[in-house]
């Protein structure tokens, strides 16, 4: 079943044009590519380059053009380019585009695009700092916009086309910082605060802010803010959920999605919060979103565990909804997949593990009832949703229980629930391995014979778990993660590491903890077999990492494998990658846990 799930392409929605037109990203070639799809569902691959990539229409240009952004092998290094798009035309190799910002030794993040120019973050200065960018198209003429430092997230022009309103992260962890730049330049949030502040968009007279956050709330809201900061209106709140929003060209509108147990439930909303429609998909899921320009409807992406993403365009008025692209499609005949549960699994101080567990079906293997996997989600600062995911679908598949929780620390859960691993607190995260652990009974599963599976920050729970609880975990499948929080921040990129120590720990002061919540620092303790994935050009997460865990390994004799990819980076972007590594790390976790409990 794993090839069968590997072979399913996968979606990504960049931009609407005026006509309809959906700029979309699909990896049916192998890497996310550019895609133009009518609307009518018709479809012209727009591009063929050797690693994925992404894009934006230039608004109003005839013939169409598009800014693609794109790295090499996986390294992050973003350069920009352009293309015409010419109907009937073969894709566009890499040789065939035209170079706009142009230098692999740094990155260049696209940001925005209007009729005339490029908005774009760099870190060619000085390596670590992002600075903001406009460059006219036509002329190649470059103003900088931004130059004081930091990480910069996102930004968004004004409608006059004077300012741009910057969300970058902030040292406080858990948070972000928004200002404006240009001609109306200041700080618009609280630097010392922690909150963070997301989906930021002019008004229609640019004269404030609205985005979805938590300031001086425990769940984030959709608020206005004035431009210096002093006047926050509520626009739109919850008391026990999260909301995000997707503001309109015009800023008349709102896409809102309101996040509950892991799914998105979507409206319409007037730029003051009134109610405008309900948007009705066909299943539950998490919707990314893309507005029309003239804000008349938007382009839909929406993943659930039994969809791999179907595309929909939605008219902003009345909330109808027109298919553009069923994902449910391309799922073969007799393929079943695992709907989940949801639960919240009780800890030992008195917390609450929100977590989602998918079931095999009735015809799995018997040798594998009651075993279980634990799939943990990278980040820190991130979630696990109720969205299809191929590595948890194959593993349910195989006739594996699996459970995918949002540990201390997850997005998604309010301000308190994210800021519950922080530095210090980091172990207390690790501890939520054990208590999910010692919740499987209570379902049905046997616990000696579960095993962790996780990418990144995953990764690293994974080598948490299996050497600090070492009694617990039958195996492990190790993704792109950190063996040790010292060596991962002295190796890290130059411009991630200030970023990463407000959430890990500051390598001058908190060095011996960093040590103590280091997988490699109790490798006296490790018996699990280990499977271990790693991209070479890995610029968060260095190959060092696998490789100096590998070693400890070996030296040990302890059960082992390692596979890494010379053309990816953090996490496996390519198929065929996928196929050759996935594959072998489900076939390694079955052969393990198909065998009797201890003592049987």
């Amino acid at each position: 079943m794993i090839n069968t799930l590997l072979d399913l392409c996968n979606w990504a929605v960049f931009d609407v044009d005026s006509a309809g037109r959906i700029l979309a990203g699909y990896d049916e070639s192998g890497s996310l590519q550019l895609v133009e799809l009518a609307p009518d569902g018709s479809r012209a691959q727009l591009t063929a380059l050797p690693s994925r990539c992404s894009g934006r229409y230039v608004p109003g240009s005839s013939p169409r053009q598009v800014i693609i952004q794109h790295d090499a092998g996986g390294n992050e290094l973003m350069q920009l380019s352009m293309i015409t798009i010419e109907d009937g035309r073969a894709p566009y190799g890499l040789d065939e585009v035209t170079p706009l910002v142009h230098d692999s030794r740094y990155m260049h993040v696209l940001q925005d695009v209007t009729a005339t120019s490029v908005i774009y973050s760099t870190n060619r200065r000085n390596n670590v700092d992002m600075d903001v960018i406009v460059r006219d198209v036509a002329t190649g003429a470059e103003t900088v916009l931004y130059d004081q430092g930091g990480y910069i997230g996102a930004t968004t022009v004004s409608h006059d086309q004077r300012s741009v309103a910057v969300t970058a992260l902030s040292l406080q962890p858990a948070s972000t910082i928004v200002f404006t730049a240009g001609t109306r330049p200041g700080p618009v949030t609280d630097p010392d605060e922690r909150a963070a502040h997301h989906g930021v968009a002019w008004s229609a007279a640019d004269d404030a802010l609205i985005m979805s956050s938590n300031h001086g709330r425990e769940f984030a809201a959709i608020t206005r803010v004035s431009l210096d900061g002093a006047s926050w209106q509520t626009l739109l709140a919850a008391d026990d959920h999260e909301l995000v929003a997707e503001v309109s060209p015009d800023a008349s509108a709102m896409v809102v999605g309101h996040l509950r147990n892991g799914i998105e439930e979507l409206a319409v909303h007037e730029i003051d919060g009134t109610l405008r429609v309900e948007v009705v998909l066909p299943q539950d899921g998490v919707g990314s979103v893309v507005w029309a320009p003239d804000s008349s409807r938007f382009a839909l992406l929406v993943s659930t565990p039994t969809d791999p993403g179907s595309i929909y365009s939605v008219d902003a008025t009345t909330g109808a909804v027109t298919t553009v692209v069923d994902g449910r499609e391309q799922l073969p005949a007799g393929v079943v997949l695992s709907t989940p549960t949801v639960h919240r699994v009780p800890t030992p101080d008195g917390e609450e593990i929100p977590c989602f567990v998918y079931r095999p079906g009735d015809d799995a293997d018997p040798d594998l009832a009651g075993a279980s996997v634990l799939h943990i989600h990278g980040g820190p600062e991130g979630q696990a949703t109720r969205t299809f995911n191929v590595i948890v679908q194959a593993l349910a598949g195989a006739g594996i229980t699996v459970l995918v929780p949002n540990v201390r620390g997850s997005a998604g859960y309010g301000k308190r629930w994210i800021s519950l691993d922080d530095v210090d607190k980091r172990l207390d995260s690790v501890a939520d391995l054990a208590a999910l652990h010692d919740w499987m009974p209570e379902i049905g599963l046997d616990p000696d014979r579960s095993s962790l599976w996780g990418g990144s920050y995953g990764g690293y729970m994974v080598l948490a778990g299996v050497t600090m609880q070492p009694e617990l975990w039958a195996a492990g499948v190790d993704i792109v993660g950190m063996s040790s929080l010292v060596t991962f921040l002295e190796n890290t990129s130059a411009y991630r590491r200030a970023y990463r120590e407000r959430e890990y720990g500051r390598l001058e002061t908190d060095r011996d903890f960093l040590v103590k919540a280091s997988p490699i620092t109790y490798l006296d303790q490790l018996r699990a077999p280990l499977f271990v994935i790693h991209g070479a050009n890995d610029p968060r997460v260095p190959l060092s990492e696998a490789e100096q865990i590998v070693a400890a390994l070996a030296d040990r004799g302890i059960r082992h494998e390692l596979k890494v990819y010379a053309d990816e980076g953090h996490g496996l972007a390519k198929r065929a990658n996928r196929k050759d590594a996935y594959p072998a790390a489900i076939a390694f976790l079955t052969e393990i846990l198909s065998r009797p409990a201890a003592g049987a």
